[in-house]
């Protein structure tokens, strides 16, 4: 690979090809949850997936094992709901076993692949089993299916209820493109123990080393500490995707998953904690499986890495404030932009 990496046309996961995302939540009358599919289409996408935090909620993550039979996974599933909301899994494979997407398995039969990761969110709306199931799935997934929602990002989808460091959390995503080739993304559901923003100066860590956040947050500033409100230990959780077009093996795709773990950790301080159940799953979008090079992987990581931690920041950028009977929670915006009107 040669020549620099830019944004992609949208800057958002769907510009890896094959991909398409798509989110279904509920807000009001005790909800504040949803479910986001990312969806890989004809003929799937190989995977890998690596899990950092100390309190998963996970589903057919084993599967994913390079060790393994299965090569490919029709759909990933990033869900509110902490382990009730794998549920929502249900109503993704109905979706796809009724468009007859899945592994084949006799005449006409298929099983959907769908590994999937929550959030835990539960009660943030003021009802604690109001919870993401089958129906909100299949939502999610006809969105996807119709290409509904793209490059969408904020308190939508798995991020409904998301809440990081005490402030408002979301969904973000990023893509960065070679000239001469290969497309990475991420898309990251924030809803993390530990802090998107450096104290000290009221800036998104994810804004270190990357202008284009560093212009948007420009006039930032600090905020009060009596105005931030504390993180609650357990109630956590940041998970996400990162893929590209270019051809992997299933352990290559795990590397990708570790590289978006590695800028998960630039953008979260702490990140990984006993309290989390951080999960990334890795995506190759190509047709066939290769092995590409060692060289040539080591450049897309590094861009898989990039890519997530700048997710995280857009996440933190694009959510809004939110209320509810179970409490408030301000935005970034609102936190440590209102006062100059920075973030333009």
């Amino acid at each position: 690979m040669s020549g620099a990496w830019s944004p992609g046309p949208t800057d958002s996961l769907p510009d890896v090809r094959g991909l398409l995302v798509g989110h279904a939540q509920r807000v009001g009358d005790g909800w504040l949850t949803g479910t986001t599919v990312i969806l890989a289409g004809v003929p799937g996408a190989v995977a890998g997936v690596d899990v950092r935090g100390g309190g998963p909620g996970t589903r057919e993550t084993d599967l994913l094992d390079p060790r393994n039979l299965v090569e490919r996974v029709q759909a990933v599933v990033l869900s509110g709901g902490s382990a009730y909301g794998l549920a929502s899994v249900d109503g993704v494979m109905r979706g796809l076993a009724d468009d007859g997407l899945g592994l084949p398995v006799g005449p006409g039969q298929v099983v959907p692949i769908v590994p999937a990761a929550i959030i835990f969110d539960l009660g943030r709306g003021g009802e604690f089993r109001n919870h993401p199931g089958p129906e909100l799935g299949l939502e999610a997934y006809f969105r996807a299916r119709d290409g509904d929602d793209g490059g969408a990002q904020g308190c939508l989808g798995a991020g409904t209820g998301a809440v990081a460091g005490g402030l408002k959390g979301g969904v973000g995503t990023a893509s960065s493109h070679r000239s001469d080739g290969p497309t990475v993304g991420a898309l990251v559901v924030v809803n993390a123990m530990g802090s998107t923003v450096d104290p000290s100066t009221g800036l998104l860590w994810a804004a270190t080393g990357d202008p284009g956040l560093s212009r948007a947050l420009h006039g930032a500033h600090p905020a009060h500490p009596a105005v931030t409100s504390k993180p609650t230990p357990g109630l956590n959780t940041t998970v996400g995707v990162v893929a590209t077009d270019a051809p992997l093996t299933k352990a290559q795709c795990r590397k990708l998953a570790e590289a978006g773990q590695d800028g998960m950790a630039r953008a979260i301080r702490p990140c990984h904690t006993m309290f989390d159940g951080d999960t990334v799953f890795g995506l190759s979008t190509a047709d066939s499986a290769q092995a590409t090079s060692p060289a040539d992987l080591n450049d897309l990581l590094a861009a898989a890495a990039d890519c997530l931690s700048r997710a995280v920041g857009r996440a933190m950028l694009a959510a809004t404030s939110t209320a509810t009977a179970a409490g408030s929670w301000r935005s970034y915006r609102d936190l440590h932009l209102s006062r100059t009107g920075g973030g333009g």
